[in-house]
């Protein structure tokens, strides 16, 4: 029966609307999943994984001006619309939502209302990447206001990224489920991304070193290597000479990405690098 739903492409705000305001009267839950398109197998499995927590669930392609901080940046993110429609047509996905800057922005990007978050958006890729989280937080507060879904789903590959979002829920009394779906790995280990594609073959070769790298690293650990510190200072050296450009390689706890203590279990070992042109990031959670 599911597979019988066909996929509706809307880019009108107020059509969406009504259809969302009719499942409810229906009693159906709605699951959301944002993306800025160009799909992989990463962004599949976050709906299949709205799919097993709601009735109805919406994706939305919308590649967002505001949380580039380098222009060039967002003029060269890949986009392939009907690509990704094809993909998405082929699992039972009741809406795409693709709106337009104006629909999102409709006084512009540059004059938009901000959103931020003061606490967690200043470290790890908020540092490397200033305004990154704003922009992230402010547009997800649009969406959520005209999609109003029960469960919003992202993916572990960005994880300072869930911290934030589950923490401006909380904040602002949203009723919205965060949900988070397990990174998605190409079978050498490298974390599926729609970046990945600007690496040169070489690049492509090299990059799969950096998730085994964060495998090693955990390794010691567990093996009771807890100076942390050290352990961090070395990565960077190590990285550099295996030809990536380090931003960072941090241990920190996983709820809140404060430097942990010796009594925390809990932690995330998150990292960002520079391949070429291409940022990578990836992350492993672990406890102790």
């Amino acid at each position: 029966l599911l597979m019988e739903r066909e996929l509706d492409v809307m880019n009108d705000k107020s059509l969406l609307r009504r259809q969302i305001h009719s499942w409810k009267e229906n009693k159906e839950s709605v699951a959301y999943v944002p993306t800025m398109g160009s799909l992989h197998e990463g962004h599949i499995s976050l709906v299949r994984l709205a799919l097993s927590h709601a009735d109805r669930v919406v994706v939305s392609i919308f590649i967002n001006p505001t949380q580039f901080d380098r222009r060039e940046d967002f003029k060269t993110y890949p986009s392939s619309l009907d690509l990704d429609i094809s993909k998405l047509s082929d699992i039972p996905v009741d809406i795409l939502f693709a709106p337009n800057i104006e629909t999102i922005y409709p006084f512009g990007a540059e004059d938009a209302t901000v959103i931020s978050e003061p606490s967690l958006t200043k470290k790890l890729c908020g540092k490397y990447r200033p305004g990154h989280f704003d922009g992230v937080a402010s547009v997800l507060i649009r969406f959520f206001n005209i999609i109003q879904p029960d469960i919003a789903v992202f993916g572990q590959k960005d994880y300072q990224q869930i911290l934030v979002v589950k923490r401006l829920v909380k904040d602002i009394n949203l009723p919205i489920k965060i949900l988070s779906g397990p990174i998605q790995r190409e079978v050498d280990g490298l974390a599926m991304s729609s970046r990945n594609q600007f690496l040169s073959d070489r690049e492509r070769l090299i990059a799969p070193e950096f998730y085994k790298f964060l495998k090693n690293i955990v390794t010691q650990i567990k093996e009771n290597n807890r100076n942390f510190y050290e352990l961090e200072k070395e990565s960077l050296r190590e990285l550099q000479a295996k030809g990536f450009k380090p931003e960072y390689v941090k241990v920190r706890h996983a709820d809140n990405l404060q430097e942990p203590n010796n009594e925390d279990r809990n932690l995330v070992l998150i990292a960002a690098v520079k391949l070429g042109k291409v940022r990578l990031i990836d992350n492993i959670c672990f406890s102790l």
